[in-house]
C-alpha cells in the first residue's frame, strides 16, 4: 500500500532519471557512454553498484565500465563472460519484462560459470523481498528494431533500500537499459563516423600524394608516356602525353592531343596495334614523327580508373627501341644474307624456296587448280569454262576443321619438257656456276676474286626483276629465283645473265673475265628443296659439259 510520500519519493526518482539520461547523450566517445551508463544506475537508480557488459564482435561479452567500488572495479574490468554462460543466465530465474531477477537460492549453480562477478557472502534474508548479497539482477539491452540484436548487459547489486525493486523501480531500470542502448548504439555510430572521416581524409592525403608521385612521375618519366580515352566516339584519342613522348615523335603537346595512336603509327603496323588488347598489351611498332620519318617504340598499356565507378582510362608507356630494332634487324640480316656480297645466303635460299613447295604432288587425286585435279562438275562436257586465271589467286573453299583437298596453297608446276613451250608459268630455278673463277683466285688472289664475286652479285641483281631473288649458294655458285617464267622465258632470262657476267671486270686497274653456266630447273609441289637444287646443279652440269670443246678465256 502506496504512503502519503510514495509520490514525492517517484517524482524525484524521475527527475533524477531524467538528469542521468540526458548525462548518456552528452558523453563524447563509446568509452565515456559506457562509464556514464554505469555511473548513472548507481546515481540516479539508487544501486551501491553496477556493471555494463558490452558484447564484442566474437559474441562473448567483456565488462567495459564498473561503479561502485573501486576495488571490485580492478578486479572484474577487462575480463570476459563468454555468451553460452550469459545466455544461460538471461534464461534463467524470473522474468520482469526484459528483465532477469536470479534469487540466491537459484544462482548458486552459476558460481563455477566464467561470467566475472564480484558478490559477497552474507546472513539469509529476514523478510521475503530482502535482497541478497548472491541474488542477480539483469538488465539486458537491446539494439531498437525488430530483430532485438543484444547489445550488452546492465548488471545491479545492494539495492539501497536493502529490498527486491517494486513494479516502479523495475520498469525505470527497464526503460534505462532501453535508453543506454540507444546512446550506445550512437556511440558506437559517432565513433564509427569518426573513424570514417579519419580513414577519408587519410585516404585523400593518400590519394593526393600519390596524384602528385604520379604527375611527376608521368611528367619526368625518361620514357614517353601517355594518357588516352577509353570507349565512346573519342576511344583511343590523346588526352595527356609528356614531354619525352612530344621530344621522341617532335610534336608539341598541344598537337598531340589531336591524334591517336592510330592516327600516328606506321601503316603495315596497324594490324599490331588492334591486335594489342589494352589490359596489359603489348607491342612493337613504327610511330610517325613530325618530320616524316618513323622510330621504332615499344608500347605496353594499362587500364586505370579515374575512380571506383568512373571513366576508365588508357596509361601507354612508350619506350624507344629504335637502337634495339636496328641491331636485331642487323643481326636477322647477317644471318639470312651472305657477308661478302650481301645477297641472299643458303640458309635464305632454302627457307624462301620451302616457303612455295609442299609435300602433295600438284597432280595427286582429289586437288584442283594449278595441277589439283578436277573439281566435281567441272569435267569434261559439263559446260563449266575455268577462269583463266583461277588458280593464281589461290581463291578455295575450306571445309570445316581446315581438312579437305580444298586449301589456300598455290601449287608450284613446272612445265613440260621439250623444244616447245606449252604455256605453262612455274618458279624458274637458275643455277648459277662460274666459269674460269678458280684460275682468277690462284693467279691474282683473294681480294681480286672477292671483287669479281661482289660484282657479278651485282649484275646478277640488276638483271632480275623486282622480287626475284637471287642468293649466294658458296663458292662462286649463285642461284636466282624467279616465278611466273615459261620454259622459253626462263633460257632467255638465263641468255641475258650470261651475257651480263661475260663483260670484263675491273680489279684494280687489271680487266679479267669470268664466264658463266646455267642449269633451269622448276619447283614443283611434291619435291624437297634439295631435290629442286639438286635438278637445276646437274641441268647445269649437262651444260657445262656441252660446252666443254668452247674456249672459255678468264683474266
Amino acid at each position: 500500500m502506496e504512503t502519503e510520500s510514495e509520490p514525492y519519493v517517484r517524482l524525484s526518482t524521475l527527475r533524477q532519471l531524467h538528469q542521468v539520461v540526458t548525462d548518456l547523450n552528452t558523453a563524447r566517445s563509446l568509452a565515456d557512454t559506457l562509464q556514464t551508463v554505469a555511473d548513472g544506475v548507481v546515481a540516479g537508480l539508487n544501486y551501491e553498484l553496477a556493471c555494463v557488459n558490452l558484447v564484442r564482435p566474437d559474441g562473448d561479452l567483456v565488462v567495459a565500465a564498473f561503479a561502485g567500488s573501486s576495488a571490485a572495479e580492478a578486479l572484474i574490468t577487462g575480463r570476459v563472460g563468454s555468451r553460452a554462460s550469459w545466455e544461460r543466465r538471461l534464461s534463467m530465474g524470473r522474468a520482469w519484462g526484459d528483465l532477469r531477477f536470479i534469487p540466491h537460492t537459484e544462482g548458486w549453480v552459476l558460481m563455477e560459470d566464467d561470467v566475472p562477478q564480484w558478490h559477497t557472502d552474507g546472513p539469509a534474508p529476514r523478510f521475503e523481498d530482502e535482497w541478497h548479497p548472491h541474488d542477480r539482477l539483469y538488465a539486458p539491452m537491446y539494439a531498437s528494431g525488430s530483430g532485438r540484436e543484444l547489445l550488452g548487459v546492465i548488471s545491479v547489486d545492494r539495492p539501497r533500500n536493502g529490498r527486491h525493486p517494486g513494479p516502479w523501480g523495475q520498469e525505470a531500470l527497464q526503460m534505462y537499459a532501453s535508453q543506454s542502448a540507444i546512446a550506445i548504439s550512437n556511440a558506437r555510430l559517432r565513433s564509427n563516423m569518426q573513424r570514417a572521416l579519419v580513414r577519408l581524409e587519410r585516404e585523400q592525403q593518400a590519394l593526393r600524394a600519390s596524384e602528385e608521385s604520379f604527375r611527376q612521375a608521368f611528367e619526368y618519366a625518361p620514357s614517353g608516356m601517355a594518357i588516352a580515352e577509353m570507349g565512346g566516339d573519342q576511344h583511343g584519342r590523346l588526352l595527356r602525353t609528356n614531354d619525352a613522348l612530344c621530344r621522341l615523335l617532335g610534336r608539341p603537346a598541344s598537337v598531340m592531343r589531336r591524334y591517336s595512336f592510330a592516327d600516328l603509327v606506321h601503316p603495315e603496323d596497324i594490324g599490331t596495334l588492334l591486335r594489342t588488347s589494352a589490359e596489359g598489351g603489348r607491342a612493337e611498332l613504327r610511330l610517325a614523327r613530325r618530320d616524316g620519318t618513323y622510330v621504332w617504340v615499344s608500347l605496353r598499356n594499362s587500364v586505370v580508373a579515374d575512380t571506383a565507378d568512373g571513366p576508365r582510362f588508357l596509361l601507354t608507356h612508350v619506350e624507344d627501341i629504335e637502337e634495339r630494332k636496328r641491331h636485331e634487324l642487323q643481326l636477322a640480316h647477317r644471318a639470312s644474307h651472305d657477308a661478302l656480297t650481301g645477297l641472299p645466303n643458303s640458309a635464305e635460299l632454302r627457307s624462301r624456296l620451302s616457303a612455295r613447295l609442299c609435300e602433295r604432288p600438284a597432280d595427286a587425286p582429289g586437288s584442283y587448280g594449278d595441277g589439283y585435279g578436277p573439281v566435281p562438275g567441272t569435267g569434261p562436257g559439263s559446260g563449266y569454262e575455268p577462269y583463266e586465271h583461277e588458280h593464281e589467286h589461290g581463291f578455295g573453299f575450306e571445309p570445316a576443321g581446315g581438312a579437305g583437298p580444298y586449301d589456300h596453297h598455290v601449287h608450284m608446276v613446272a612445265p613440260s619438257g621439250g623444244e616447245v613451250d606449252d604455256g605453262t608459268k612455274g618458279l624458274a630455278v637458275l643455277f648459277c656456276d662460274l666459269d674460269g673463277f678458280k684460275s682468277i683466285n690462284d693467279r691474282f688472289g683473294h681480294h681480286t676474286g672477292d671483287a669479281v664475286l661482289i660484282e657479278v652479285a651485282r649484275r646478277l641483281t640488276t638483271g632480275v626483276r623486282d622480287g626475284d631473288t637471287v642468293a649466294r649458294l658458296g663458292g662462286d655458285e649463285f642461284v636466282v629465283l624467279a616465278d611466273g617464267l615459261g620454259a622459253a622465258d626462263a633460257a632467255d632470262l638465263a641468255v641475258r645473265l650470261r651475257n651480263a657476267i661475260i663483260p670484263p671486270i675491273r680489279v684494280d686497274g687489271r680487266a679479267v673475265r669470268v664466264g658463266a653456266s646455267f642449269g633451269i630447273g622448276w619447283a614443283e609441289c611434291g619435291m624437297t628443296v634439295e631435290e629442286v637444287l639438286n635438278s637445276a646443279d646437274q641441268r647445269m652440269y649437262v651444260e657445262k659439259r656441252s660446252r666443254a670443246k668452247v674456249q672459255r678465256r678468264a683474266g
